[in-house]
This record gives structure tokens, sequence and C-alpha cells, in this order.
């Protein structure tokens, strides 16, 4: 995959540079322990995508507003425009235009659209590296797998999608705080998903959990993103009867599932049993997922690529 990273995306930076004097205070739940940082230098994200985010779910807002805005950054708007005629959508006809590609999918599909290019911008050149190919690859697994699922109804597929792909943003800013040491835990942990949580607190003082969820504070987006970045290893709340089932528990069976079909977060990722992860899903969504794990695989590897190839 190119690197997409452009001096003309304009941006948002994913951690604003602290003063030695100013700590900054992660948002914290109760019981959890208050984490400073400081000289955190983190590339900017782009801004665009952050904008659609915050304004997608705004039932005033225009698609010929989110059609200008998307454009008003050329870049961006040639990536979107891209993915949006991609396998990934595998559209009908092809799209010349943005307002064409959001009438033709539906608003549905413009925050998992516009965040699958944001944050592959963002990533760029380091995709190259095998361990943030593997990061990228369980993103996209995870987003794929929890749009699937949201077709039983009661989550939005295209929040669902972009859940996903956000779940594990604070990974990448750990990756970008220490690369070399954060790429090396990764190539070496061996554990469950949620294991490796510890090792990161060694290592940084906190966990990706943690920082995604300062990201999303940041970046004022819905406070449901906050749940689904920092509590995706977290045991599912609920039981397999479809109570209180919501985003959140629907991230954290596909962030499971993406493990078990071949796309860890690390190479050393002790995956839960597929077997098991289809008993914690209601009956409606557990209908969606496939008897055979491989044709898992082999549908969620076909949308990765159809990315990939763009």
């Amino acid at each position: 995959m190119s690197g997409l990273r452009s001096d003309r995306l304009e941006a948002v930076p994913l951690l604003q540079p602290k003063t030695e004097d100013e700590k900054v205070q992660i948002p914290v739940k109760k019981n959890e322990a208050s984490v400073p940082w400081a000289h955190l230098r983190i590339p900017p994200f782009p801004q665009v995508a952050i904008r659609v985010l915050q304004l997608a779910n705004n039932e005033n807002v225009r698609l010929t507003q989110l059609s200008e805005l998307i454009s008003s950054d050329a870049a961006f708007a040639s990536e979107v425009l891209t993915v949006a005629n991609s396998l990934l959508y595998a559209p009908r006809f092809p799209s010349n235009s943005i307002l064409q590609a959001i009438s033709v999918l539906g608003s549905d599909h413009l925050q998992g659209m516009c965040m699958t290019v944001g944050m592959r911008a963002y990533l760029g050149k380091s995709l190259s590296d095998s361990a943030m190919r593997s990061l990228w690859r369980h993103s996209l697994a995870c987003a794929v797998i929890a749009e699937r699922l949201a077709r039983a109804g009661g989550v939005s597929k295209d929040g669902a999608y972009t859940s996903g792909v956000l779940h594990d943003v604070g990974r990448f800013a750990l990756a970008v705080i220490r690369p070399n040491e954060y790429t090396d835990l990764l190539g070496k942990h061996e554990g469950t998903a949620a294991s490796i949580l510890e090792s990161e607190t060694e290592l940084f003082g906190f966990n990706h959990c943690q920082v995604g969820r300062k990201l999303i504070v940041d970046w004022k987006l819905s406070s449901e993103f906050t749940s689904i970045v920092s509590d995706h290893h977290s045991p599912r709340e609920t039981d397999n009867t479809g109570c209180c089932w919501n985003t959140s528990e629907l991230i954290k069976v596909s962030c499971g599932l993406a493990d078990c079909i071949g796309f860890p977060a690390f190479p050393g990722c002790e995956a839960t049993p597929y077997e098991d992860l289809l008993d914690l899903l209601p009956p409606a969504e557990r209908s969606l997922l496939p008897v055979d794990v491989q044709e898992l695989e082999d549908d969620v590897s076909a949308r990765i690529q159809g990315v990939e190839s763009v």
C-alpha cells in the first residue's frame, strides 16, 4: 500500500505537546489512577476526517455540506473517492465526485469511509513496517466484522465500522511516541489481547486504551467512542440474549473475532476460539456469521485487500 500522508492534509495533533511544567490528566474512571504526561510530540491527524465524525451525526447537516467539507482538501477528497470506488464498497457504478459517492453509497458509509482514509493517511509510510501493518489490518478486520454484525439492527452499520477502525487508535499513538520500543513489544509479547496492557503501562506509564480515550476527548467526538476505545478488552457486560447489546459490546466481540481469524494486533496473541466468541453474540447477530471460520476469514481478507489494492 502506498503512503498517503500529504502536507496538504490539514490536520490536528493526536496529542497536544505540553511544557515541562504542564501535565495533562487523562479522563479517568472511578478507582483508576490519573496518568500525567508531557512532551508528547505526535504527528497530527487529518482535520477533515475529525470534522466529518463531529458533523455526520448531526441530523441537520446536509449532504452538500459534508461534500463541501471533504472537497475542501483536494488530497483527502481524492483518497475518499478512490476508496469509495474500491472493492471495500464495490459500487455498481463508479462515482466521479464526492457528492455522487455519498449519494450512491449513502451517508451511512461516510464516517467509516473518511476514517479509513484518515487513518491510512496518518499511518503513511509506517505501513511498510510489519508490526504497524498488522495493527492496521486488525483494525480493518474488526471494522468489517462489526459492520457485518450490525446488519442485525439496533446498531448503526457505519457507526460499527467507524468504531472498529477507531478502537485501537491508542496503539498507533504509542507506536509514534516510542516506535522502536513498541514495535519490539508487539513482536515479543505473548498472551491474551488484554495481557499487553500491563506491559504497555510498564513501558509508557499508560496503555493504549487510556491514550485512546484521551484522543477521543481531545477530538471532541461522540462520548460513545470513549467507551469503545477504552473498554474493548473488558469482558462482555451482558449475556448473549441481546440485553443491553450496543456498539461497545459489539466491538469487544468483533475485536476478538479479528484476532481469531488471523488478524491479531500482535503475533503472539492468544485468540479466543471461534465457537466461544459465537456464544457471546445474541441470536440475531450470531446468525449473520458462518459456522465455518474459514468462510469469515476469506470474506474479511477480501475486504481488506480491497482497501490495500488502491
